[in-house]
Parts: structure tokens; sequence; C-alpha cells
């Protein structure tokens, strides 16, 4: 069962994609079925990079007192320290964030930690962290910075480990959402599927995009993909707005109601009630 925060996120999502607008920001240049084209990606115009410490006094608020206490004590500890002693508290700090769902000054501490010992999943964790971190953010201006440093991270990645799918999926999807040429980003996934035909992160970023650009075949069969491997709320609710978009009622219904089933929120029930009915008659 979800917790309550990824509830209203899928309730989010799905209000907008009914309503008929983007999941994500519109995508240039997803006209083409997917199709590979050429040119290095150019990012935007720099956001003012997160600090380690901004992200930290951001992320304490509203923490409870003992877990904050934890990390305070930590972090002054890490303050005295240097060398591989300073990766180690880095690393519990890190925890610490995970427990607590703060993903941006994760991301940070595995950038730093990373630096001192430049290593490959270090950066692919720093990656993964700052994702989480923009993810589904509200501050645009902060969600901007967060990619551009994820795709930075992503990139170090890459030039330590160039076989890594995990880090080619990461780097595809944060392009996507974070330069000016998408399509590169686009590329890169493909890259991922065509030697893994079965990844999932790649077919769900690959399924969000197709959705974006109205390729509602194509989204249907990355999320059958998905569901095959991972069934989960929102997976089987992008399932069911490709088919009702394009015009399969039946399997429409099967799919928001297995998305119903897996949410378990009343919220949800109610939303997806309504568009059941309306596909039902």
């Amino acid at each position: 069962m979800k917790n309550t925060k990824q509830i209203q996120i899928i309730v989010v999502a799905v209000v907008v994609l009914i309503m008929g607008f983007l999941v994500l920001r519109p995508v240039k240049g997803l006209v083409d079925q997917e199709k590979n084209t050429a040119g290095a990606a150019t990012t935007e115009a720099p956001a003012n990079q997160i600090t380690l410490s901004a992200a930290s006094e951001a992320a304490k608020r509203g923490l409870n007192p003992a877990i904050l206490n934890e990390i305070t004590d930590l972090e002054a500890k890490a303050d005295k320290a240097d060398g591989d002693e300073k990766v180690a508290i880095y690393q519990q700090l890190a925890d610490k964030w995970n427990d607590v769902e703060k993903f941006a000054p994760q991301a940070l501490l595995y950038e730093e930690m990373a630096k001192i010992s430049p290593k490959f999943d270090l950066w692919l964790k720093a990656g993964n962290a700052y994702r989480k971190a923009y993810t589904n953010l509200q501050d645009t201006t902060t969600a901007k910075a967060l990619n551009q440093q994820a795709i930075a991270a992503y990139e170090k990645a890459v030039e330590l480990n160039g076989a890594s799918l995990d880090a080619k999926t990461g780097l595809g999807a944060a392009m996507v959402t974070g330069t000016n040429n998408p399509m590169a980003g686009i590329a890169l996934l493909q890259e991922v599927v065509k030697a893994e035909p079965k990844n999932l992160e790649a077919n769900k970023t690959l399924g969000l995009f197709s959705l974006q650009s109205r390729q509602f075949d194509k989204a249907i069969e990355r999320f059958k993909t998905v569901i095959e491997q991972s069934p989960d709320a929102e997976s089987y609710f992008y399932l069911a707005t490709g088919y009702e978009n394009i015009g399969m009622k039946n399997e429409a219904i099967a799919a928001f109601q297995k998305s119903k089933d897996l949410a378990a929120d009343p919220s949800l029930s109610q939303f997806i009630d309504r568009r059941i009915d309306e596909l039902s008659k």
C-alpha cells in the first residue's frame, strides 16, 4: 500500500492526465515515433546550484527532534574529519536522510563523497538521489537546479562506466527534462532498451514520454512491459490512459480498476470510479 505522500502524487497525476495536460513539461521534438535523432545535448542556462548546507537546513524543518539531533551530531563530526573517515560519516548521514525521504541533501552528500573518492557507484547514487529530489517538486527553480546536478552526476558515472545501463537510463531521463535537446536523452533510453528490452526504468520513462507526445500505442506497450515486472497503481493508471485515448474502453476500465485496487486510497478510488462510469456509457 502506498503511503499518503505517494498517493497524493498519484492523485495529482490522475487529475492532470485526465484533464488533457501532460505529465511532465512539454518536450520538444517528440513527434516521430521515438525515432533516434543525432546531436549532442545542450543544457539550458545553468540554474543556481543547491549547496549541501542549504539543502540540509531546508530538509531539517519539521524533523523529529531525535533524528534532527542525530543528523546535527554527524554533521559536526564530518566537519572535523577528512578522507575515508569523512566519507564514512557522510554515508551515515546519507542513510539518515534516506530514512526520512529527504533526497536533496542525500544527493549532495553522495556527490561530496564522490569528489573525495571518485567511484562509479557514488556518482550513480548521487544522480539517482537528485532525480528523486526533483521529481514532483513544486518549486520549479529548485527542481531545475537539481535536474542539472543530476545530469552532471550521471555524466561522471558514465565516464567511469560507459557500459552501465542504470547510468545511461538516469542520464537519458534527466536530459529529456533538463536540456534543450531531449531527443538525445530519448536516444540514450532507446540504447538501453535495445540492450535490455525489459529494462524497468527505461521503459517507464519512455512510456511517459510517449504519453506526452500522444503516441498512445507506444505508451501502452511500454507500460505493459513495466507491469509485467512491477505492477503498481501509477503504471496501471498510465496504461489505462493510453487505452482510453485510443478508444479501447474495456481495456481502459480494467486497467483503471487495477490502479484503484493497488492504490487503496479513497480519493483516488472515487476519481477512478467516475472515469469508469463515463467509459461504461
